[in-house]
C-alpha cells in the first residue's frame, strides 16, 4: 500500500517560521516534523510513498531526497498553487490505485496513529478527542460512521477532531472534480451512500498550527528520544534524565542539563550553563558561559552569549543573540492571522537575527527574520521582517 502525504502548504500562521520554509519542515526535537510522519509510515510497514509538495519544495525534495536514507522510496508531485487540500491529492491521482493512506505532513504522529487504520478495508477516517473542538474539522458521528465533517464548527459538534489521516482508494478521484477542499469531498461521498468508518487515534497526534505550539510539540517530541551521549563532556557537568548529545558536541565544565534535552552535533555549551526540560538545541550551536534555556527551540548555527536567560522560546537558525538577554515568559495577546489568541510564551525569533546586549524580550513578542536590535532594547509586540531597531 502507499501513502499520500500533503505537504504542499506554507502555514502563515507559523511566521516568521514558513518564510524561508514549508510548514512540514519546522524542527521539533532537531527533526523536520515531516520526518516524523515518514517514521511512523516506515514503522507501519508503509514504505512506498507519494509527497505532494509546493511552496518552497526545494526544502523538502534536497532534505528526504528519493526516501533511501530514510529506508522508504519516495515520489513527489508539485501542487503549483496552494488551493487545498482536494486539489493537492488530485496530483497523486496517476501514482496511486487501489487502496492508499492519505495523511497531512505537518502533524507529529507515530505508527500508533496508524496501524488501527490500516486494519481496515474501506473508507476511514482517524479522529481524536481533543479539548478545543472548534479548531479543527470535527467528526458528526452516528453508529461507527461519519455523518458529516464540519470545518471549524463555531458551536461544538462533538469532541472527534479528524486528523487528516484518510483510509480511501482511487473511486475518490471520482468526486474531486474542482473541489478544492478534501473534507467536502467526503462529505459529499458520504451523501452519495458511501460509508466513512472511523478509528479512534490512541496513538500520537499533536498539530501545529501557531508559533506557540511548536513548543508543546517539541515537548512531546523529546519524550521519545532516550538518552545517547556522543559528544565531550567536560569534568563537573551535571547530567539528569533523557539527555541526547551529538557528535562533536562540547558540555564545558560546571554545566548542569536536566532532561528531556537533545542538543545537535558540533555545539558547545558554555560552562556553567543550565540547560533545562523540554529544550531542543540544533547543530553548530553556541550556548556561551552562565546561561540559562528552559522550553526553548532553538535552530542550527544559533549563538546565544553569556549570562542570557531565554525561556519558553523558539529562536530560529543562525540568530545571534549577544550576552544577557533575557525572555521573558508571561501571558500576551497576540495577533495571527487577524486574530487575537492569548498566550503565555516567550518571544519567537525568525532566521539571521541579531539581538543586542543587555535587551529584554517581553512575552509574546515575534520577531521576523534578518532583524537587528539595537543593545539594552526592550520588544514587544510584532516587528516585520529585516526590521532594525535603532
Amino acid at each position: 500500500m502507499k501513502a499520500v502525504i500533503l505537504a504542499a502548504g506554507e502555514g502563515q500562521r507559523l511566521r516568521p517560521f514558513t518564510a524561508n520554509k514549508p510548514k512540514v519542515m519546522i524542527k521539533v526535537g532537531n527533526k523536520p516534523i515531516l520526518e516524523y510522519v515518514v517514521d511512523a509510515l516506515k514503522e507501519a510497514g508503509i514504505r512506498e510513498i507519494v509527497m505532494v509538495v509546493g511552496y518552497k519544495k526545494e526544502r523538502v525534495i534536497d532534505y528526504f531526497g528519493n526516501g533511501e536514507k530514510f529506508g522508504v522510496k519516495i515520489e513527489y508531485v508539485t501542487q503549483k498553487q496552494q488551493l487545498g487540500t482536494a486539489h493537492a491529492l488530485k496530483q497523486a491521482k496517476d501514482l496511486v490505485e487501489g487502496k492508499f493512506l492519505v495523511l497531512p505532513g505537518d502533524n507529529i504522529i507515530d505508527s500508533e496513529t496508524l496501524k488501527d487504520v490500516l486494519s481496515y478495508d474501506t473508507f476511514s477516517v482517524v479522529y481524536k478527542v481533543v479539548e478545543e473542538p472548534t479548531k479543527y474539522g470535527v467528526l458528526e458521528v452516528e453508529n461507527g460512521k461519519v455523518k458529516r465533517i464540519i470545518e471549524k464548527p463555531e458551536e461544538e459538534v462533538s469532541y472527534l477532531a479528524s486528523t487528516g489521516i484518510y483510509l480511501l482508494d482511487d473511486r475518490i478521484f471520482e468526486f474531486i472534480g474542482d473541489e478544492r477542499d478534501l473534507t467536502n469531498v467526503v462529505n459529499v461521498m458520504i451523501e452519495s451512500g458511501i460509508d466513512f468508518f472511523t478509528v479512534e487515534s490512541k496513538g500520537l497526534w499533536l498539530d501545529i498550527v501557531y508559533p506557540w505550539d511548536i513548543l508543546k510539540v517539541n515537548d512531546l517530541a523529546l519524550k521519545h528520544k532516550g538518552k545517547s551521549i556522543a559528544g565531550k563532556v567536560e569534568s563537573g557537568v551535571t547530567i539528569v534524565g533523557d539527555v541526547v548529545i551529538g557528535e562533536g558536541s562540547i558540555i564545558r565544565s560546571g554545566s548542569f542539563i536536566k532532561g528531556p534535552v537533545i542538543i545537535g552535533v558540533n555545539s558547545e555549551i558554555g560552562a556553567n550553563s543550565v540547560i533545562l526540560p523540554s529544550t531542543s538545541i540544533g547543530d553548530n550551536t553556541k550556548v556561551e558561559e552562565f546561561c540559562r534555556i528552559e522550553n526553548c527551540v532553538i535552530g542550527e548555527n544559533v549563538v546565544i552569549g553569556a549570562d542570557s536567560y531565554v525561556r519558553d522560546s523558539v529562536i530560529d537558525s543562525g540568530t545571534i543573540f549577544e550576552p544577557k538577554i533575557v525572555t521573558i515568559s508571561e501571558s500576551a495577546e497576540v495577533k495571527v492571522d487577524g486574530e487575537l489568541r492569548k498566550v503565555k510564551s516567550g518571544a519567537f525569533v525568525g532566521e539571521g537575527c541579531k539581538i543586542g546586549a543587555g535587551s529584554v524580550l517581553r512575552g509574546g513578542a515575534v520577531i521576523g527574520n534578518r532583524c537587528e536590535i539595537a543593545p539594552l532594547k526592550v520588544i514587544c509586540g510584532k516587528i516585520d521582517d529585516v526590521a532594525k531597531v535603532l
